[in-house]
């Protein structure tokens, strides 16, 4: 079943290759669509005479909508196929598949794309697909240069209960947590004055980063609440200031800042959004700290 398990992930990961380059080309037909319809209407009437992109109701090149529908169906496909062969692991170690980095790779790519999916279902945001496909497709491609043999947990991992649900929300948070990053980063492209067409509006690029956060934010707190739980069994002692300890509860408090800051009208968008490039910078701060900062969470198994 090991066997298995290696063949449906690297399945997935060459699927979620194919969906990064068709999200990109995708994004790159409307780009391109909106500028020539745009160059080859007449230009709106404004101050400075000029062809208005966003007046022209310019349409994207023919092929467009295949080229997303063709991704989108790659990303599902590659989302089941490396949840299935976390599964499979699963089976086999008879707790949640997530032992060491390997593992922790390969379900943190889940859940960018499980957190992607679920929020395109509601929101019209296939043109900034690219960016959580590619963060994913960075910790598959990172997952993919690591050993993947089954080792026998460490000590301080040894309670499967907590392990599988601690990690899980782990990577759930993480997931959902990419999506407003990608969000975050639209609406930095976009502006409040909607500068791209073929991007989505700033009001939808702002709504998804609030919802995925609304949705992160919870579990990220449940998933600390637990670890400390953890800690106690393990170590002695709910709270030690370890490294990656630390960096959860500063990446926790940057969130929680986005928060408060949306809520105050002067700090609703540009700053907002880069309160989420910053926090997620802060997530892979998080995931990948214990590889250079010893600590009682060195158990990378590399």
């Amino acid at each position: 079943m090991a066997t298995l398990s290696n063949y449906l992930f690297a399945t997935g990961g060459l699927l979620l290759l194919f969906a990064f380059v068709l999200g990109v080309a995708y994004t790159t037909v409307l780009a391109v669509g909106r500028r020539t319809a745009g160059s080859s209407q007449p230009a709106a009437a404004g101050a400075g005479g000029g062809v208005s992109v966003l007046a022209t109701g310019a349409v994207p090149l023919p092929g467009g909508d295949t080229v997303a529908a063709i991704a989108h169906g790659l990303t599902w496909a590659s989302f089941m196929l490396m949840g299935g062969s976390l599964l499979t692991r699963a089976v086999i170690v008879e707790r949640g598949p997530w032992g060491n980095m390997y593992e922790f790779s390969i379900a943190f790519a889940v859940g960018i794309l499980g957190g992607y999916l679920f929020l395109q279902r509601r929101y019209p945001i296939r043109s900034i697909a690219f960016l959580p496909l590619g963060v994913a497709l960075f910790l598959v491609g990172y997952a993919a240069s690591l050993p993947s043999a089954i080792e026998p947990l460490v000590p301080a991992l040894d309670n499967p209960p907590l392990l599988t649900i601690h990690v899980a929300m782990a990577m759930i948070a993480y997931g959902v947590l990419a999506v407003s990053f990608a969000a975050a980063v639209g609406y930095l492209a976009q502006g409040e004055q909607d500068r791209f067409s073929w991007l989505p509006s700033h009001k939808v690029l702002d709504e998804v980063a609030y919802r995925s956060v609304v949705i992160g934010f919870p579990i990220f707190a449940t998933m600390i609440i637990l670890g400390s739980y953890w800690a106690s069994i393990a170590w002695g002692r709910y709270w030690g200031w370890d490294p990656k300890e630390t960096s959860a509860l500063v990446t926790w408090l940057i969130y929680a800042v986005y928060l408060h800051a949306r809520s105050q009208a002067g700090w609703r968008g540009r700053p907002a959004a880069l309160i989420l490039v910053i926090g997620f910078g802060a997530v892979l701060f998080t995931y990948f700290g214990n590889l250079f900062f010893s600590g009682l969470h060195s158990y990378s198994g590399l």
